[in-house]
């Protein structure tokens, strides 16, 4: 597991994820969240992808690390999505890293806060190669992804219409009254 830099405690700040569910969370395979990670940049951005970006992210190793939860998610561009791949183990280094809490993150993809803003206030960094930061970081301010507000999947989310995609892609048998 990639060792994790020092953040404020929950007490200085609220919005941090407690130390020991981080903990916990360290203890998890890496995997299934950059799964997880890779499913929603793949349902919010991969269509938008701007070209150029897309060629310039072409199998490039990139990780999402969030600092109090001390998890880390590690995936690729294919050239068509994004891919989770195996946690990177030294000496193997993403080529680009970004560092941040749940929190800011959240914000980030709520669009409540931009990135320079956190950068500049060192809540957000980024490790790596810095161009192909920097040009992903433009492309995401460039496009408008209102996708990324949570409100907006509640309702796709709830347990009932989960479920019930579930069972329609498990049985495609129509079923009365259910």
């Amino acid at each position: 597991m990639a060792a994790f830099p020092s953040s404020p405690t929950p007490a200085a700040n609220p919005r941090l994820v407690p130390p020991p569910l981080g903990a916990l969370l360290a203890r998890l395979p890496a995997y299934p969240g950059s799964m997880l990670l890779v499913t929603a940049l793949n349902l919010a951005l991969a269509r938008h992808l701007p070209d150029d970006v897309g060629r310039l992210l072409l199998h490039k190793k990139m990780r999402v690390q969030v600092r109090d939860a001390r998890v880390a998610f590690d995936f690729a561009w294919t050239g068509q999505r994004f891919a989770p791949h195996a946690p990177l183990v030294p000496p193997q280094v993403a080529d680009v890293t970004l560092s941040a809490t749940a929190h800011d993150f959240l914000l980030l993809a709520q669009r409540q806060q931009d990135p320079d803003t956190l950068f500049f206030s060192r809540r957000l960094s980024m490790e790596g190669d810095t161009e192909l930061g920097l040009v992903v970081k433009n492309a995401l301010d460039a496009i408008e992804l209102p996708v990324l507000d949570p409100r907006q999947w509640v309702h796709k989310l709830a347990p009932r219409q989960v479920l019930g995609h579930l069972r329609r892609r498990l049985d495609p048998t129509p079923r009365n009254g259910g």
